[in-house]
C-alpha cells in the first residue's frame, strides 16, 4: 500500500512527528495544561483551513465519486467535527469567541499554507498525500496511546477523553477511508515518477505535523 510505503519511506519524520514529546505528555498526564491549551486554539483555527483543503479536492476530483467524498470530508469537518471541538474546548476554558479571535501561529500557518499549495499546484493525489500524515498519525497516535498498558488512565491523565477520541471506532473509519481513497487515487494517478514527489509531499507534512506539536511546547 502506498501509505505504508510512505511511512516507511519517511520514517525518521513520520516517529518524530508520531513520538514527540508532546505525545508523549499526552500519554503520562504531564503535558503542561497551559502547552494543550495552546494546542486546541491553533487546531480550532487547523480545522477551517482543512476543510478548505477538503474542498479544494472537490475542485481537483476527476470522478463524481471523489466529488461526493470530498465534499462530504469538507462537509463533516464544519458542521460535526469543528461543533465537537468547540464544545471540547469550552471544558478547558476556551470558549467559540476565543477561539475565532485567535490568530494562527506561525507554526500553524506553515503548515496549513503548504498543504493548500501543494493541493493547488498538484492534483487529487498530491493533496491526498498532503493531508494523510495529519489524518493517519493522529488515528495511529490514538491507537498505540490507547492500547500502551504505559498510558496513564482515570483522573491521573487529563487527556484521556482526547486519547479516546482518537483511537475510537468513529476516528478509526475515517482514517481507514480516507487510505482507501488515496489508495484509489494512487491506483488511477500514481507512478514509478510520482513516487519521489509524494514522498516528498509527505515528508514535509509530517515535519510540519512535528512543529505543530512543539509549537504548543514553546508557547506554554
Amino acid at each position: 500500500m502506498l501509505i505504508d510505503d510512505l511511512r516507511a519511506a519517511c520514517a525518521d519524520d513520520w516517529r518524530a512527528f508520531t513520538h514527540h514529546p508532546f505525545v508523549q505528555g499526552v500519554a503520562d498526564g504531564t503535558l503542561p495544561e497551559a502547552a494543550f491549551r495552546e494546542y486546541l486554539v491553533q487546531d480550532y483555527r487547523f480545522l477551517v483551513q482543512f476543510a478548505r483543503a477538503h474542498a479544494l479536492e472537490a475542485y481537483k476530483a476527476d470522478t463524481v465519486e471523489d466529488l461526493r467524498w470530498a465534499a462530504a470530508a469538507a462537509a463533516g469537518i464544519i458542521e460535526v467535527e469543528m461543533r465537537l471541538h468547540v464544545e471540547y474546548c469550552a471544558q478547558w476554558g476556551l470558549d467559540e469567541a476565543a477561539l475565532e479571535a485567535a490568530e494562527e501561529d506561525p507554526a500553524n500557518t506553515a503548515y496549513t499554507s503548504f498543504v493548500l499549495e501543494t493541493g493547488v499546484a498538484g492534483d487529487a493525489l498530491d493533496l491526498a498525500v498532503a493531508l494523510a500524515p495529519c489524518t493517519v498519525g493522529y488515528g495511529e497516535i490514538g491507537a498505540r496511546l490507547a492500547a500502551d498498558p504505559a498510558t496513564v488512565r482515570g483522573e491521573a491523565n487529563p487527556y484521556e477523553a482526547w486519547i479516546a477520541a482518537y483511537a475510537g471506532a468513529e476516528y478509526q473509519d475515517g482514517v481507514r477511508d480516507a487510505v482507501e481513497r488515496m489508495e484509489r487515487l494512487h491506483a488511477r494517478h500514481g507512478s514509478a515518477a510520482r513516487r519521489d514527489g509524494l514522498e516528498g509531499v509527505f515528508r514535509e507534512a509530517a515535519r510540519l505535523e512535528a512543529a505543530f506539536w512543539q509549537m504548543g511546547l514553546d508557547r506554554a
